[in-house]
């Protein structure tokens, strides 16, 4: 097993079917692989909270997944109602929208929204690179660490494609120290995983950790 690896992972569930039998089963990997977190929609913290117990293992949930069209005001609530049932961390959704129409004010407010919501909550903002030119990429990274943002995240899983080695080296450049970078998206092999670290990864988000620490090669997330 890779314990190193294993440091760096958000063990994650967010698809659709997922059941309740599926979040404790993802809780139990995470506590026997000593991953660093789960990742889980919003509906499910409480469960994941309980099923973790005093593990260890951080949880985090995703906020205005995966489209990033929530308005401000829904965003922050469901990131305070998810901290305050137990979420240690929060990965929301950049107004994708607006950061290709260039509103970089509205961006930042929009992070800023819910950091305020949940001030002591790790916050990761994601992206989704796969919509926006490198030009767009930083511009939306620092209006995410305008807005309060602890992590850059490359992408959602839903999006055009996942993440990128050239995506993890420019957000761990605009970052610059200011906060950390999370892969995530098409993770599929442990070299792969090792390729992202070396770029500035701290976290990566994958649904196929188990596989990854284990024995290298997974579908991936």
């Amino acid at each position: 097993m890779d314990y190193e690896l294993a440091k760096y992972i958000d063990h994650t569930l967010l698809k659709p079917t997922a059941t309740p039998a599926d979040i404790e089963k993802l809780c139990r990997e995470a506590n026997d692989n000593y991953f660093y977190a789960v990742c889980v929609n919003p509906a499910f913290v409480p469960l994941a909270k309980k099923a973790l117990g005093a593990s260890g293992v951080r949880l985090a949930a995703v906020i205005g997944f995966p489209l990033g069209a929530n308005s401000s005001d829904i965003k922050a609530a469901e990131a305070a109602l998810a901290y305050s049932q137990g979420a240690d961390e929060l990965d929301m959704v950049m107004a994708i929208g607006l950061a290709l129409a260039g509103d970089w004010q509205a961006v930042e407010a929009d992070v800023r929204a819910v950091r305020n919501a949940a001030p002591k909550a790790v916050l990761k903002v994601i992206l989704e690179t796969g919509f926006l030119s490198e030009d767009q990429i930083k511009r939306a990274a620092e209006a995410a660490l305008a807005g309060g943002a602890d992590i850059l995240k490359t992408s959602t899983g839903f999006g055009p494609r996942g993440a990128s080695v050239a995506d993890v080296r420019l957000l761990s450049e605009v970052a610059a120290g200011r906060a950390g970078v999370k892969a995530a998206g098409g993770i599929r092999n442990r070299a792969d995983a090792w390729k992202m670290i070396k770029a500035g990864a701290t976290r990566l988000g994958t649904s196929s950790g188990v596989a990854l620490v284990n024995d290298g090669e997974a579908e991936g997330y």
